[in-house]
C-alpha cells in the first residue's frame, strides 16, 4: 500500500457537486486537485488547481489526469468503467472498475447482494419477451427498473398488473429491466461505509432518509433514528458488501426498513451519498475527508457525531416560488441556529436539480427537527 501525503495531487473523475466537496476535502488535507469534466463551468472543477476539459472516454483528457494525480478517484457511478480501466494502468484508482461496473448494472447488483447474503426485495430480471412472460405474479404490483443509467427516481415505473407490465416495459424501450415486488415500508435509510487499501473499514452512523419523486429530501441522524437491531443489521449488511465487492473508497448502501421488522436492501452507490452531507457538520470526520484517506492510503478513523443533525436538500423549484429565477431567503434561514448553507455553484436553477443542501445541528434531536422545520416553512420545502 503506498501512501500519499499532503503535497501529492489526487484526481477525480466528474466535476458535479460530490467532486466538488472532495476537492474541497482535499485541499484542507494539504493536497493538490485535478478535475476531468466536459463542462467547463461544473461545480468541482471551478474550485481544483487543475481541470482537463474532456469527455469521459477522451484518450488525451484521461492520459492528461493521470499525467497531473498520482491516484484517481470517481464521483459518480456512470462514469464509464472503461476509462477507469484505462487510468488504472497508470495510476491508483479507487472504486476500481469492476465495482464501478456492478453499481452500473442494477441485475448484477441484485446478484452481488444475494452472494454477500444480504436480504433484498423479490425480483426478476427482464431482458428478453420469454422473461417478461415468465414474471411471476407474485412480484405485482411492483417497479420497473432500467438495469443501467437510472437515479434519482428516472428510469422507474410503478405498475400494478401484467398488462401495465407490459406497457411499461414498451415506454423503457424494451432495455434490460428488473422488476422488484412492491414491500410495504416502515422507513428508508443509508449507511456510509470507508474501505481502505488494507482492508479496515469505518463507517457514518446510520441516516434515516425521506425520498419525495425518487429524490432524496431530508436526512436524520441522531441516536434513536432508526431501532437500534435494524441499524446494527445495516452495518453489518453495508460491510459485507463493500467486503465482497474488494471495495477501495467510500460507498453508500440505501436500505428498507419493512413493516414486519425486517430490512432489505435497495441499491449501493460507488461514491459519497447525498444522504452523508450532513457530516460536513454534525460529524468531526465527513464521508469526504474519508475519500480523501482510501484514495491517498492515510488510516481511517472511526467518525464521531458530535451533533444531532437534521439535512434539507435543496433542489431548483425552491428558486422558482415566485414564478421567476430568484434566490431563497438565505438571510432568514442564516438567522436559526444551527443553520450550514451549502450552495454547489451551480449557475442556474431548474426544478429538481440538486442546488445544495441545509443542514441544521443542536444539542438534541428534538431541536435539530425543530430547526430543520421552520427553515423548511421559510423555504417552502413539504413539512416532515
Amino acid at each position: 500500500m503506498k501512501v500519499l501525503l499532503p503535497g501529492a495531487t489526487l484526481g477525480v473523475m466528474g466535476g458535479g457537486q460530490l467532486g466538488r466537496m472532495f476537492v474541497h476535502a482535499a485541499q484542507q488535507l494539504g493536497y493538490f486537485t485535478a478535475v476531468l469534466d466536459p463542462d467547463p463551468a461544473s461545480p468541482a472543477g471551478l474550485v481544483s488547481h487543475h481541470h482537463v476539459h474532456a469527455d469521459y472516454l477522451d484518450e488525451q483528457g484521461l492520459a492528461r489526469l493521470a499525467d497531473l494525480a498520482a491516484a484517481i478517484t470517481t464521483e459518480f457511478e456512470n462514469v464509464p468503467a472503461r476509462a477507469l480501466e484505462q487510468l488504472a494502468a497508470h495510476r491508483f484508482v479507487a472504486p476500481g472498475a469492476d465495482a464501478v461496473a456492478i453499481a452500473q448494472d442494477r441485475a448484477r447488483e441484485k446478484a452481488h447482494f444475494v452472494r454477500c447474503g444480504v436480504a433484498v426485495a423479490p425480483y426478476a430480471v427482464i431482458e428478453t419477451p420469454q422473461q417478461l412472460e415468465a414474471v411471476p405474479d407474485a412480484l405485482l404490483p411492483g417497479i420497473l427498473k432500467t438495469a443501467r443509467l437510472g437515479y434519482d427516481g428516472k428510469g422507474q415505473v410503478t405498475v400494478a398488473d401484467r398488462v401495465a407490465l407490459a406497457k411499461a416495459w414498451e415506454q423503457l424501450k424494451r432495455v434490460p429491466c428488473v422488476l422488484e415486488k412492491r414491500l410495504a415500508l416502515d422507513f428508508e435509510c443509508s449507511v456510509v461505509v470507508a474501505r481502505g487499501q488494507d482492508g479496515r473499514m469505518a463507517n457514518l452512523p446510520v441516516q434515516r432518509n425521506l425520498h419525495r419523486g425518487g429524490i432524496l429530501a431530508v436526512t436524520e441522524v441522531y441516536e434513536g433514528n432508526i431501532p437500534a437491531a435494524q441499524a446494527a443489521q445495516a452495518v453489518r449488511a453495508t460491510q459485507a458488501i463493500a467486503e465482497g465487492l474488494g471495495y477501495v473508497g467510500v460507498l453508500c448502501v440505501e436500505f428498507f426498513g419493512l413493516a414486519d421488522g425486517s430490512l432489505v436492501v435497495n441499491e449501493l452507490a460507488p461514491r459519497p451519498h447525498n444522504s452523508g452531507h450532513w457530516s460536513l457538520d454534525g460529524s468531526d470526520v465527513s464521508q469526504f475527508e474519508l475519500q480523501v484517506r482510501t484514495l491517498a492510503g492515510l488510516p481511517l478513523v472511526a467518525p464521531r457525531r458530535h451533533s444531532p443533525a437534521v439535512m434539507l436538500n435543496l433542489l431548483g423549484d425552491l428558486w422558482w416560488r415566485q414564478g421567476s429565477e430568484q434566490p431563497p431567503p438565505w438571510d432568514q434561514v442564516l438567522a436559526l441556529p444551527g443553520a450550514h448553507l451549502h450552495l454547489y455553484g451551480k449557475q442556474s436553477a431548474r426544478p429538481g436539480r440538486k442546488m445544495g443542501h441545509l443542514t441544521l445541528t443542536a444539542e438534541s434531536a428534538a431541536a435539530a427537527r425543530a430547526t430543520a422545520l421552520q427553515a423548511a416553512a421559510l423555504l417552502g420545502i413539504e413539512a416532515f
